[in-house]
This record gives structure tokens, C-alpha cells and sequence, in this order.
């Protein structure tokens, strides 16, 4: 891979992950239909241990999310308001990529 790549990597996927926690009316998502909604709309097939990981960050390093291990249904994620302002770029939150501006 090229040097810095896997960081660009990541924090597009960290975007991509509160977006989709945005568009839920609860901001909640389970980190397997966290999985299946990288796959098929952003094409990021790294599996559930990379969206676990990218969870994990996201709770401790940025404060973005919530993390709640639920059992058998395995992680649940919920937006915080961090998480959120970010995505709506009233505050930009370190190591995820920044939003860019609305499409018209």
C-alpha cells in the first residue's frame, strides 16, 4: 500500500459510518448493518472486526458515537452530538475525514 493510505482509508469509512447513523431517525445502527451498508453502497468489504474497530475509534478517540455491546445482536451505535455536528460541519472532529460542502 502507499504510505498514508490506510489512514485516508479510514477516516473516509469513519465519515461514511456517522452519515449513516445520521440518516436514522433513532441515530442508532447495529455494527452488522454498519457492515452491510459499507458494502453495498461504498463498496468497503473489510468485514465486521474492521467495523468494530472503526466503532471502537469512533467512541474513544473522537466521540463521535456510543457503543453498547447487545448481545447476540452485537454492537449497537448510536450518533452523538459530536458525531453529529460533524457530519453537519458545525465542529470538524480530528482523524475523520471532513465533510464536504451539499450537492445541489
Amino acid at each position: 500500500m502507499f504510505d498514508g493510505f490506510d489512514d485516508v482509508y479510514d477516516q473516509n469509512a469513519r465519515l461514511a459510518i456517522l452519515r449513516f447513523l445520521a440518516e436514522q431517525n433513532d441515530y442508532r445502527l447495529s455494527d452488522s448493518m454498519i457492515d452491510d451498508l459499507l458494502v453495498t453502497r461504498l463498496a468497503i468489504n473489510r468485514g465486521r472486526g474492521y467495523v468494530r474497530t472503526q466503532l471502537a475509534w469512533l467512541e474513544n478517540s473522537a466521540g463521535a458515537v456510543k457503543n453498547t455491546n447487545n448481545g447476540k445482536v452485537g454492537i449497537i451505535c448510536e450518533l452523538t452530538t459530536a458525531g453529529a455536528d460533524h457530519v453537519l460541519r458545525r465542529h470538524v472532529l480530528p482523524g475523520i475525514k471532513r465533510p464536504g460542502a451539499g450537492r445541489n
